[in-house]
């Protein structure tokens, strides 16, 4: 390296540092407090609600997918953390106050939740009274805030990871990054369980509303304080945002219309977002019938069969050092993109196999496999991603790829239940209905395959180049 490649343009300041391994693993734990909130939502709450309060599970259902449905508002969060910065921060801050608000609105959706659990019981049964009515409606509002939140810091993490990284370390920064996923889920679990020890059957409503109360105090609160800790001093140390955009001193050429232009201006764009779709969807459609499975097929008990995202868990967690380290440095992003998708497909056929076996150590060892595929297609797709971006508007273009992911998971969760629903009246036996699902995804996944192999990076940088030239152009005509 030439002595002056040490200067940015300005020829007054050293070059950034690289990002070292102790700063992604410090990262990573936005992402472990992210999955430690996700046990609380769908594991704790999920199972409070239905159960110990008995709100319709449909209802139930429809208001924890709210943070899904809320999920456009990545696009408009990212353009902000592109265009105004809060505090002298594009990411930082966002990530912060987003934390901030996904933290509280999950304690006020609890006690939210109490509220209602005393109207229905004043009423003695559901019905949908004015009260009743007041209070579904409210907890709903509470939960859409915490999708925002979510959406808002999330959005602001994934651009601060483009900002810091380059394409020969992005796999790497991904793969520790994402690993942490897995650690906030046994973290999670463990501290959950550790709050709930003392809950019997025969426990109260008191006891059961203190319980879950402290849960919801101590668990975000330590979330919030990881989000800091993770994001604390990074931008001002590695961000490449100020070097790499040409309209970064040029906050009223970034509206929301015109980061949309850049974002619309390539062909590869749509295809690349109809890839993340596809592939989201088809990974994630066996996750609300995989316990299902195991007990009707497999005749496995409850506590045994809620272990199976253990096996699920390691492969993945093995797989995302691995790849990121190992195999996108050797293959390239696409092409383990590639292999991953068709590692997925290869398993989703193991899956239906499995049944017919009956033997539950065969599904596990499946399962293992299973995770090592979809960690090998998670780290190589979403390396891509943020390669797939423009640093004049990373925030927007994340907001889209979050988008794209956000619904295709709403999605996969209502097929899973569907396609085993249509099964179940179509086919002769539990088995076969429960391998439609199963077979379907491995359709998912090749089909992935043909829309991964029309995406073209280089295309796409040349493109947005252009549309960004084009946004820089109207400027001075104007």
């Amino acid at each position: 390296m030439a002595s002056g490649d040490l200067f940015d343009s300005q020829g007054n300041s050293l070059a950034l540092p690289k990002v070292n391994l102790l700063t992604m693993f410090r990262l990573g734990l936005f992402q472990m407090g992210l999955s430690m909130m996700s046990i609380l939502t769908l594991g704790v709450l999920n199972r409070v609600m239905i159960q110990e309060i008995a709100i319709p599970a449909t209802l139930v259902s429809v208001v924890l997918a709210i943070p899904l449905f809320v999920s456009p508002s990545r696009v408009w969060f990212g353009q902000m953390s592109d265009a105004k910065p809060m505090w002298g921060y594009h990411r930082t801050v966002y990530v912060w106050v987003g934390g901030a608000i996904f933290t509280v609105a999950s304690f006020l959706a609890v006690q939210v939740m109490w509220q209602l659990n005393t109207v229905v019981s004043s009423a003695g049964l559901w019905t949908w009274t004015t009260p009743i009515i007041g209070w579904t409606m409210l907890l709903a509002l509470v939960f859409a805030i915490y999708g925002l939140g979510i959406c808002a810091s999330g959005t602001a993490f994934a651009a601060l990871l483009v900002d810091i990284s380059q394409e020969d370390n992005r796999s790497k920064v991904v793969g520790v990054v994402w690993s942490m996923l897995m650690v906030g889920i046994i973290a999670g679990a463990i501290i959950s369980s550790s709050l709930l020890k003392q809950l019997t059957p025969e426990a109260g409503i008191g006891t059961l509303q203190a319980s879950v109360n402290k849960l919801f105090t101590v668990v975000p609160a330590i979330v919030l304080g990881l989000s800091i800790i993770a994001t604390f001093g990074v931008e001002k140390k590695y961000s490449q945002y100020s070097t790499r955009s040409t309209l970064v001193n040029r906050e009223d050429s970034i509206t929301l219309g015109k980061a949309w232009q850049i974002l619309t201006a390539s062909p590869q764009t749509g295809l690349f977002f109809t890839f993340l779709v596809v592939l989201t969807l088809s990974l994630f459609m066996q996750d609300p019938v995989l316990e299902p499975y195991a007990g009707q097929v497999f005749r496995m008990p409850l506590a045994e069969s809620t272990k199976l995202n253990v096996f699920y868990g390691t492969g993945i967690l093995i797989a995302y050092g691995i790849t990121g380290f190992l195999i996108v440095p050797r293959l390239g992003k696409r092409s383990t993109a590639r292999l991953g998708c068709f590692l997925v497909a290869m398993c989703a056929v193991l899956l239906g196999i499995s049944g017919f076996s009956g033997n539950p150590a065969f599904l596990k060892l499946v399962l293992v496999l299973f995770g090592l595929a979809s960690g090998v297609v998670t780290t190589a797709a979403v390396s891509l991603m943020l390669d797939l971006t423009a640093a004049e508007a990373a925030g927007t273009f994340i907001g889209a790829w979050g988008l794209a992911q956000a619904m295709a998971r709403g999605l996969a969760v209502v097929a899973g239940g569907a396609l085993l629903d249509l099964g179940r009246n179509l086919l002769p036996n539990l088995v076969l209905a429960y391998g439609l699902v199963f077979a379907l995804e491995a359709v998912g996944m090749l089909l992935a395959i043909w829309f991964l192999n029309r995406v073209n990076v280089r295309e796409f940088q040349t493109n947005a180049k252009k549309a960004i030239a084009s946004v820089l152009e109207s400027e001075l005509d104007g």
